[in-house]
C-alpha cells in the first residue's frame, strides 16, 4: 500500500498497443524524478525535513517538487513560466508551495532566463535554500531505476528502443543508462521540437509553438547526448496530429510531447522489425484541451506523415526530421 499519493501518482502504467509498440504512460513523470532526488537528499544530509526546496518550472516539475516536499515535510519554492495554468496555481497554493510566475513572454530563452536570473536573487537573499536544479543535477536520475526495472520485466525479449522527448535529460537518459547495465543493445531515440538548442536546431523555428518540456533554449547538463542513438524533430502540427491518433486509435489520453512520441515511435518500429519499441507518455491531455484536443478536426493522418532524413542540422525542416546521433558526444553547429 503506497504511504503518499505522489508514490501512486508515479507509478506509470505500460501499455501494449500491439505487438511491439508499447506505451510508458505516466500521470505525471516527473514525480518520480523529484520524489526520489528529495529522499536521497535527505538520506544523505544534504538537506532536513523543514527546509526549503527551490527550484524554476514550466509546469510539471512544479507540482512534482511540490508533491515532494508534501510527502517529506518540506517547503517548495518555485518560479514559474508563465505557462503555469490556473489549475496548476490552485493546487500548488493548496499544497503549500509559493509561486513566483513570471510575466508573460513570447520569448523562451528570455523567458527562462529571467527565471534563472531571479533564482539567484532568491538564494542571495535566502542561502540556506537548496536548489534543486532539475536540469543540472543528475540526483533526477535515480527515480527511473525502478522504471527501468519495470521495462525489463515487462517488455519481452525482444530487444528495446526507448523513445521520448529529451527535455532536461534525465528521464530518457536515465532509462537507457540504467537499461544498457544488462542490456547494451537498448536504442534510445531523442523526440526534440524545433528551436531547441539542445542538439543544435535553435536556428529553427516552429510558427505554431516552442513544445514546452522536451526542449530548451539553453544548455542543460543532466543531458548525456552520447546515450542518443537517433534524434526526430517534430512540429507543433505533427505533434498534434499524433496526440489525436493516440487517442482516437488506442484510447490513450496524452500530453503533446506524448503525440510527438508515438509519431517517432510509430517510425522507428516500422524499421526495425525485431525489436520493441516503448515510448514515454510524460503526463495526462487534461493541460492540452483547448491548446490541442479543441483542434482536432484539424489534425492531419499520421499515415500521411514521413520524416525528411537529414545528416546535419543545417538541414533541418519542418514538420518532421530525422537524424542519426549515434551516441555523439555533443551538439553539431547550428546553421
Amino acid at each position: 500500500m503506497d504511504q503518499h499519493i505522489a508514490e501512486s501518482v508515479g507509478r506509470p502504467d505500460l501499455i501494449r498497443l500491439d505487438d511491439r509498440l508499447v506505451c510508458l504512460r505516466f500521470e505525471t513523470m516527473k514525480v518520480v524524478s523529484a520524489l526520489a532526488a528529495v529522499r536521497h537528499l535527505l538520506d544523505t544530509g544534504a538537506v532536513r525535513r523543514g527546509d526549503t526546496l527551490l527550484d524554476s518550472s514550466s509546469g510539471i516539475y512544479a507540482y512534482a517538487l511540490a508533491l515532494a516536499c508534501h510527502r517529506y515535510g518540506m517547503r517548495c519554492h518555485i518560479v514559474g513560466s508563465s505557462t503555469v495554468d490556473h489549475t496548476l496555481r490552485t493546487q500548488l497554493a493548496v499544497l503549500g508551495a509559493t509561486l513566483e510566475q513570471m510575466e508573460p513572454c513570447d520569448d523562451l530563452k528570455l523567458d527562462q532566463k529571467r527565471r534563472v536570473e531571479r533564482i539567484h536573487e532568491i538564494l542571495a537573499e535566502h542561502p540556506e535554500y537548496h536548489w534543486m536544479r532539475q536540469y543540472h543535477d543528475d540526483v533526477h536520475y535515480l527515480g527511473y531505476r525502478a522504471v527501468a526495472e519495470r521495462i525489463r520485466r515487462s517488455a519481452g525479449a525482444a530487444p528495446l528502443t526507448v523513445v521520448g522527448g529529451v527535455g532536461s535529460g534525465a528521464s530518457t537518459g536515465a532509462l537507457a543508462r540504467y537499461l544498457r547495465q544488462d542490456s547494451p543493445d537498448v536504442e534510445l531515440v531523442g523526440v526534440q521540437p524545433y528551436g531547441s538548442v539542445t542538439f543544435g536546431a535553435g536556428h529553427v523555428s516552429d510558427p505554431e509553438i516552442i513544445i514546452a518540456g522536451i526542449g530548451s533554449s539553453i544548455p542543460f547538463a543532466n543531458v548525456d547526448h552520447a546515450l542518443y542513438d537517433t534524434l526526430h524533430w517534430i512540429s507543433f502540427d505533427a505533434a498534434l496530429a499524433g496526440s489525436v491518433d493516440l487517442l482516437r486509435r488506442h484510447a490513450v489520453f496524452a500530453g503533446l510531447s506524448t503525440g510527438a512520441g508515438y509519431l517517432a515511435a510509430r517510425w522507428e518500429r516500422g524499421r526495425a522489425p525485431g525489436r520493441t519499441v516503448v515510448f514515454i507518455a510524460a503526463d495526462t491531455g487534461h493541460r492540452y484541451v483547448d491548446t490541442v484536443y479543441a483542434r482536432h478536426r484539424e489534425a492531419g493522418r499520421i499515415e500521411d506523415l514521413v520524416p525528411q532524413a537529414v545528416s546535419g542540422q543545417s538541414e533541418l525542416a519542418l514538420p518532421w526530421s530525422r537524424m542519426q546521433w549515434d551516441r555523439s558526444p555533443g551538439p553539431g553547429p547550428a546553421a
